[in-house]
């Protein structure tokens, strides 16, 4: 599973390179998140695993009068977040760990993230430091995956792959669908209540343009499973493993689109200092 060492190295330079088709695949989900994020009062704002900045440039300009601080370990995505930013002056990028950093400015009183905290290797202590940094009655709206059963695309992935190793000895394995049951990101989250789960259903864009399966191919060879799939599988067995992908691909496009059924939960806390 993806690591800090691994977001700092390639696995960041390829998110950085591909934000606008990352981007686009969240283009179902990201206005419902924004919309959540709206609701919630705020002045100093931190987007935990912030990418390539598309979140918070969008709330910094919803809020010109707010501070929003984006923090992301990949410093290549931090790059690519301050160059689509330059020009925005509420906004700022800085490389850092979420989970040990603390604003020297002021606390924070709303986090915000797209999917950007399902990596965290010990999210209690994770959580547990977010929640002490910050201001009190601080709010937390981020999003993350459902259950796997629920992705269609990560569904058909799968069935192309080898099964992954089980995570032995994690109490709380990261990873793509680590957040997918409700009590289980309670026990997470510590530090903060008032938890609230909206189910949200959108369209995963993975392929679009003048060639969507092409599109799309060049996406998952960068981005997710099937791009470790492809740098580790012996040169036997990928031919294959691509020749089944483009399938699955061809199998997806409509209107001009290769798309797959995805499943969110948008979820919402409040700090709660005295529980600390």
């Amino acid at each position: 599973m993806t690591d800090i060492s691994e977001w700092q190295g390639g696995v960041g330079r390829n998110w950085a390179t591909e934000w606008a088709r990352t981007d686009r695949s969240f283009a179902g989900l990201t206005p419902h998140l924004l919309a959540t994020i709206a609701g919630e009062p705020g002045g100093r704002i931190v987007d935990v695993g912030c990418g390539a900045g598309e979140v918070a440039l969008a709330v910094a300009a919803a809020r010109p009068q707010a501070q929003v601080t984006g923090v992301d370990v990949s410093p290549d995505l931090v790059a690519a977040a301050r160059e689509r930013g330059g020009t925005v002056g509420n906004a700022r990028f800085l490389l850092a760990d979420a989970t040990l950093w603390a604003d020297p400015h002021g606390a924070p009183d709303l986090y915000v993230s797209r999917h950007g905290v399902m990596f965290f290797p010990d999210p209690p202590v994770a959580f547990g430091h977010l929640a002490k940094v910050a201001a009190p009655g601080a709010r937390f709206v981020f999003s993350c995956f459902r259950a796997a059963a629920e992705n269609v695309w990560a569904v058909e992935i799968a069935k192309l792959l080898p099964p992954p190793a089980p995570a032995a000895g994690q109490d709380f394995p990261p990873g793509p669908f680590a957040f997918a049951d409700p009590e289980h990101v309670k026990r997470c989250m510590a530090g903060w209540r008032d938890f609230a789960f909206t189910p949200v259903d959108y369209e995963y864009i993975a392929g679009a343009g003048s060639n969507p399966v092409a599109d799309a191919l060049e996406f998952f060879a960068k981005i997710g499973p099937t791009a470790f799939a492809i740098r580790t599988l012996p040169a036997s067995a990928k031919a294959s493993f691509m020749a089944k992908l483009e399938a699955l691909v061809r199998s997806r496009l409509v209107g001009g689109k290769v798309t797959f059924a995805a499943a969110a939960w948008l979820v919402t806390a409040t700090v709660d200092h005295q529980s600390g």
